[in-house]
């Protein structure tokens, strides 16, 4: 496959999750390919989560990515669409500060209210940013062909289950949550991209650079 690449050079990225463990589960692999990447920086937000679960969530970002600066907005889960206004005002709080090449984000047909209200508003928020719809697999069985793939070795892919595995011991008890699920999709969106294991995204808009200066419309 023709692969487009991001470029060298400092980058500057934004993680957003509606609730502790949606980042890790839907870009903790890119998160680890993005580690290895000097000057990278990271910003992560999430909207909602008690204490404890945020806690699992720094632990996991700060071992995915060391150095993430994470932040939580301490809005109510599962309610999100119904506090519109305070979701959209932490997103801009955080534009203020932040002007970022990338921006990881749940998925803007996500079959979960809270992240696909998440979803809709990142664009309307980060304009100049390559902005990167990350999948969560779920119960309601909403996944659907990406757009655009991060590949991932065998070690990448089997360290991030081991992240979230040891960091968030608060979802150990629900049935989905083992290693099975985690490395069955990572390697099917592998296969789908010529990898051996991938992370998948959906992209609405990418500007595609050629090597050439682009010819200016005409007047």
């Amino acid at each position: 496959m023709l692969e487009l690449d991001i470029g060298a050079g400092a980058l500057e990225v934004v993680c957003l999750g509606a609730h502790p463990d949606d980042i890790e589960i839907g870009c903790g692999g890119t998160l680890l390919r993005l580690a290895q990447r000097p000057g990278t920086t990271v910003d992560a937000l999430v909207l909602t989560g008690t204490p404890d679960r945020v806690r699992e969530s720094e632990k996991a970002l700060e071992q995915l990515c060391p150095g993430t600066r994470p932040a939580c907005a301490g809005l109510p889960d599962g309610r999100l669409p119904e506090h519109w206004g305070e979701v959209k005002q932490a997103l801009e709080d955080l534009a203020d500060e932040r002007s970022p090449h990338v921006v990881l984000a749940p998925r803007a047909d996500d079959a979960h209210q809270d992240h696909r209200l998440l979803g809709q508003l990142v664009s309307t928020v980060w304009r100049d940013a390559l902005v990167l719809h990350y999948e969560i697999p779920k119960w309601d069985a909403d996944l659907r062909p990406p757009t655009h793939y991060v590949p991932l070795d065998e070690a990448t892919a089997r360290r991030k289950f081991e992240v979230l595995d040891s960091c968030f011991p608060s979802q150990h008890g629900r049935d989905w949550w083992d290693e099975e699920t985690f490395l069955g999709l990572m390697r099917l969106r592998g296969v789908e991209c010529r990898a051996r294991y991938a992370e998948g995204f959906h992209a609405a808009k990418v500007l595609v650079g050629l090597g050439a200066p682009a010819r200016e419309a005409a007047s």
